[in-house]
């Protein structure tokens, strides 16, 4: 190996190590990155519409944002609160109804029977640690989404003086491509984020619709957590599922194979219907690309890995394609 190898392998080792250790600022940074888009598609279409300046648009948007979460809150919190006490409530019926069905059933009991005792003191002291852990996270993720909206809003308020730093980073034979880049990567990243929006909202509407026809108690929390966990495909709505199917279950049977025909309709009308149809003019993820990258930046980053896996992975191949794809690989002899 040539010494110019060696300090380029060391550089190389260097950056990436240096990456890893600052990989929270750059987690803080991209979420900033993604706020800013969405807060940026807004702005765009009312600019469209008003012909303010943006400084104005980025005032008027923060204020009907925050009048509609104020409104949100006033209507869906109270029912809220009583559903999640309600659910509280229901937890040791459910229980009952688990073990009911477990010692009716002679191949269940026996896996029960086999299964070491797990939960005695001295096997959940450790367990009782990382509970005070998780709040002491949980207040670190309150102060990390606090910086996000704060960068999230300067980065809107100038994006051309940052997309001009990027720019000017690097060499001048390939600005135009990185600014090519940089806006095929805002289309792509907005568009994602827009439909992905459009269709957890649908999912939202029509579960709560849905659950309230069938009966099911707790509808109204059982379809926003489903909304929610839209936003994490494959993995989030198998989840979401569970808290329907479990409060079905105290019902009946009946009820709960009722809520799972109608959660696996709803499945597939948004992953192969709405969402491909929201997504088709910028990127869709295959359903392995994305399984596999909310897997790997979970492991490395734990829940907020898990939820910057999919923008960042609609970046990133963005970067691939334009970068890798075309200027490489199209052009390999």
């Amino acid at each position: 190996m040539t010494s110019r190898k060696l300090i380029a392998f060391l550089t190389l080792l260097f950056l990436a190590l240096l990456i890893w250790q600052l990989r929270w600022v750059l987690m803080v940074f991209f979420g900033a990155i993604v706020l800013a888009v969405t807060l940026d598609v807004l702005i765009q279409k009312l600019q469209k519409q008003l012909k303010i300046p943006r400084s104005f648009a980025l005032c008027l948007v923060l204020f009907i944002l925050i009048i509609s979460g104020a409104l949100i809150f006033q209507l869906l919190i109270p029912e809220l609160i009583t559903q999640v006490k309600e659910l509280g409530t229901l937890l040791p019926a459910l229980d009952s109804k688990l073990q009911l069905i477990i010692t009716s059933q002679p191949l269940l009991a026996e896996i029960k029977e086999s299964i070491p005792n797990q939960f005695n003191w001295e096997r959940l002291q450790p367990y009782g640690a990382k509970l005070l852990g998780f709040a002491g996270d949980a207040a670190n993720s309150l102060i990390q989404l606090l910086l996000i909206s704060v960068l999230s809003i300067l980065l809107t308020l100038d994006p051309k003086s940052h997309r001009k730093i990027i720019i000017s980073a690097t060499p001048r034979p390939f600005r135009s491509e990185v600014s090519t880049l940089l806006d095929n990567c805002r289309v792509a990243l907005g568009g994602w984020l827009e439909g992905m929006t459009i269709s957890a909202t649908s999912v939202f509407l029509l579960t709560w619709l849905g659950l309230s026809i069938l009966k099911v108690p707790l509808a109204l929390l059982s379809a926003l957590v489903c909304g929610i966990l839209t936003f994490l495909p494959t993995i989030g709505p198998t989840t979401a599922t569970l808290l329907p199917l479990g409060i079905a279950l105290i019902i009946s049977p009946i009820l709960m194979l009722k809520v799972l025909i109608l959660r696996i309709i709803l499945q597939n009308i948004e992953a192969f219907l709405l969402t491909p149809f929201l997504l088709s003019r910028t990127v869709n993820l295959l359903p392995t690309v994305a399984l596999m990258a909310q897997l790997s930046l979970g492991a490395l980053l734990g829940l907020p890995g898990l939820l910057i896996a999919l923008p960042l992975t609609v970046t990133l191949q963005v970067c691939i394609q334009d970068l890798l794809i075309k200027k490489v690989m199209d052009k390999w002899v």
